[in-house]
């Protein structure tokens, strides 16, 4: 025994053992998984969990793999009643379609598949049909099931039991979730470290009271952890919060004497030799990097109570600060100083009366109005714009020199320490001031069924239309173009503002997204096409005018920068397709020519009226429709390349097969194939990067 506590001891086992799981994570990386379930049909398996979202119930499903199920209802009634048929244990035959799992098609955007697959799931079922098989498969799946169902006793407090003591956050107002992101303190609200500690100490405390023997105590403390593992589906931050702590009873238990780190180093190889993909988690990345620091620089939190939570709350920040820009493209320096308000407010007061709220559903008013207290504050708090700064994605170099000064920062003592701290500044300056793209492009963004168009010249940023998914069966969706695909991109590649916004005409694939964008990023100027405003450009101008952003419609030209886009206006119509803005412009003596939806019979007003022809770039009018591209007008512009901005598999059939035929003779992209599609202008050629699914 006092051999193997020498052995033990050694640092050097830990980093031997992390860089195997390294090398794991190397090889699992470059692997092509095929699934087992290539050809789906009808197949059983049993529920791990149900969520409710916009189009029905979303399932996780656990057979030979991990799938997950979509099933889509038509009324809130028939998902209530699914919900009330089915639970979780239950085991189900399922019948369905595969559906296409896409990487993401606009750049430095959250990528699907590379998320399910880092998950081990590799299928995403469409479900036309379920039968329930049994009832409950395990004693496990029972008592999850009890304590679920429990929870929902609080009418009011729900979304939060979920949350802070399931570690689901499906539930919580999107608004509000939002907040919380911007203002840094949304991992709070994901179950981590600090709050299985509540949960340790608890527990200890109780069996401390029963007087209960040390190893008996430990037995029921790592008995708890490894169900709450199962209960919360085994997340990043349970998994990682949850074995630390198994290794420091146990450490403590047999009197290891192994130091904090390395069990943390341990801790992190467990997790990959489980997965060796683990390692692209952002929660994971950020539990292990924060925790790595906090243990490292334990000397450093020192002096009174408010001091020391400062200097965390610091150390915090500086190191997760590259996850944080590399996948949010945005950091809010003021998120230190609101973590001394937020973190002990959640730690000792809202989990504990979530806790005692679970016990006695009676106190769900009281715990509500806890909510509605740190919601309010978030959401205030979020309207202060003064520390929140967008930063472009950055490089594994930058990555790299930023920990060197870093650690560097941490380690040196007075004067050296300032020196080191006006490096940091010079570094965080050069990543907020130097954007990635250099060159002039034009980039068509996949935004499905619909329109949307960026042209960055000279960092003077003008956005053709914005997308906008249009809804079905009066359905309202959640999931928002504008805040999943635009404002990521544009903060990505350093756009910290949108000079002009012009909206071809007011159809909600081309605009609906507008409303959003204004709201949530700087915008200084849009415009709108000719005709009578309709209630969607009304709603638009209605926030306009809040905001004092400027508008104007029905426009002949546009100066940005040295560049000129002329509006090719003909005559008024009677329909909005055919009153699109469709916009012209010479960049670097390359022709780009822009439709929106124009009809034939704008096209031929504009054969008539304009000397348009042998352009390089042409955006197809109407997502390839055969209303436009007409052959005559196909022949006179002679397109060069040919965009067509369309949804895959849309309803609509676009785009026309003789639309295709009619413009043969050119290079085509579409973005239902080719993702966003990027025109770079350099020396004056076209450079031509598209970003697939």
């Amino acid at each position: 025994m006092k051999k193997l506590k020498t052995i033990l001891q050694h640092n050097i086992l830990y980093y031997v053992v992390l860089l195997i799981a390294i090398i794991f994570y190397l090889i699992s990386n470059n692997l092509e998984y095929i699934t087992i379930y290539d050809e789906f049909n009808s197949e059983e398996f049993i529920i791990t969990n149900l969520t409710i979202y916009d189009y029905g119930l979303k399932l996780n499903l656990k057979g030979n793999e991990k799938v997950i199920g979509y099933l889509y209802t038509k009324e809130e009634n028939e998902t209530n009643k699914l919900l009330k048929t089915y639970s979780i244990g239950n085991k189900v035959l399922i019948t369905g379609k595969r559906k296409d799992i896409t990487n993401n098609t606009v750049p430095n955007t959250f990528n699907y598949k590379k998320y399910l697959s880092n998950n081990k799931i590799y299928n995403v079922i469409e479900i036309t049909k379920i039968e329930k098989i049994k009832s409950k498969t395990s004693i496990f799946y029972k008592a999850k099931d009890k304590l679920l169902q429990r929870g929902k006793k609080l009418n009011k407090s729900y979304p939060y039991i979920n949350s802070l003591i399931f570690g689901v956050n499906t539930y919580l107002d999107e608004e509000v979730m939002t907040s919380y992101r911007e203002n840094g303190i949304s991992h709070l609200f994901a179950i981590s470290g600090l709050h299985i500690s509540v949960f340790i100490y608890l527990i200890s405390k109780i069996l401390d009271k029963l007087k209960t023997h040390q190893l008996v105590k430990s037995i029921i403390i790592i008995s708890f952890l490894l169900f709450y593992m199962f209960l919360t589906n085994f997340s990043m931050s349970v998994l990682r919060g949850a074995i630390f702590t198994c290794f420091l009873l146990l450490n403590k238990l047999f009197a290891l004497e192994i130091n904090n780190i390395n069990l943390l180093l341990l801790t992190l190889s467990i997790i990959l030799f489980i997965n060796p993909l683990n390692l692209n988690n952002v929660g994971l990345q950020y539990s292990f990097l924060v925790s790595l620091c906090l243990l490292k620089y334990t000397n450093l939190i020192k002096g009174n109570k408010l001091k020391q939570m400062l200097i965390v709350s610091s150390i915090a920040f500086l190191v997760s600060y590259p996850i944080t820009v590399n996948n949010f493209y945005q950091v809010n320096f003021l998120s230190i100083l609101y973590n001394l308000v937020f973190v002990p407010y959640v730690s000792f007061i809202l989990l504990p009366f979530t806790l005692i709220s679970y016990v006695f559903p009676g106190l769900d008013d009281f715990l509500f109005l806890l909510i509605k207290i740190i919601e309010s504050l978030s959401q205030f708090l979020n309207t202060i714009n003064i520390g929140k700064i967008s930063m472009c994605k950055i490089s594994t170099v930058f990555i790299v020199l930023y920990f060197v000064i870093i650690c560097k920062l941490l380690n040196s003592k007075n004067k050296k320490r300032v020196k080191y701290l006006v490096f940091l500044i010079v570094f965080l300056l050069i990543n907020y001031l130097s954007p990635l793209k250099k060159d002039n492009y034009i980039i068509f963004l996949d935004v499905g069924q619909g329109d949307s168009s960026l042209i960055n010249i000279n960092n003077n940023v003008t956005m053709i239309d914005t997308g906008g998914i249009v809804s079905h069966d009066n359905k309202e969706y959640r999931y928002k173009i504008s805040k999943n695909k635009l404002i990521p991109y544009l903060k990505s590649v350093g756009i910290k503002k949108i000079n002009n916004l012009i909206l071809t005409h007011g159809d909600f694939d081309h605009m609906g997204e507008a409303k959003y964008l204004v709201e949530n990023f700087k915008v200084k100027n849009v415009i709108f096409n000719c005709g009578e405003y309709n209630d969607l450009e009304k709603d638009l101008i209605k926030v306009l005018d809040r905001k004092n952003i400027k508008y104007q419609s029905c426009i002949s030209k546009l100066d940005i920068g040295d560049t000129e886009l002329k509006f090719l206006q003909t005559r008024e119509y009677d329909n909005e397709n055919d009153n699109s803005n469709v916009i012209y412009t010479e960049i670097n003596n390359k022709k780009y020519l822009f439709m929106g939806d124009a009809g034939i019979d704008k096209e031929k007003d504009i054969l008539e009226k304009y000397n348009i022809s042998n352009v390089d770039v042409l955006k197809v009018g109407h997502h390839g429709s055969n209303t436009s591209s007409s052959e005559e007008f196909i022949d006179e512009v002679n397109p060069k390349y040919s965009v067509i901005s369309v949804g895959k598999n849309n309803r609509y059939g676009h785009p026309n097969e003789e639309v295709l035929n009619t413009l043969g003779n050119s290079k085509i992209y579409r973005t239902d194939q080719d993702g966003s599609i990027m025109f770079k202008i350099r020396n004056n050629k076209l450079k031509i990067e598209t970003c697939s699914p």
